[in-house]
């Protein structure tokens, strides 16, 4: 869990840059890079998610 978790955080950092890049510089490859670390982040919450019910089962 605390694996997943620190994936998680460094997902959100990269998408954190590069969607400011793509927002304040009209960056293109930051724009896909943020879309690209958009949808990886969205499969880390399915799996978080999935982690978590199995914890609280415990």
């Amino acid at each position: 869990m605390k694996l997943l978790l620190e994936k998680i955080e460094a997902e959100i950092a990269n998408f954190k840059a590069d969607a400011a890049l793509q927002a304040e510089k009209g960056n293109k490859a930051a724009g896909t890079r943020a879309r690209k670390s958009a949808l990886e982040l969205g499969k880390l919450f399915k799996e978080f998610r999935k982690v978590s019910v199995e914890e609280a089962k415990k």
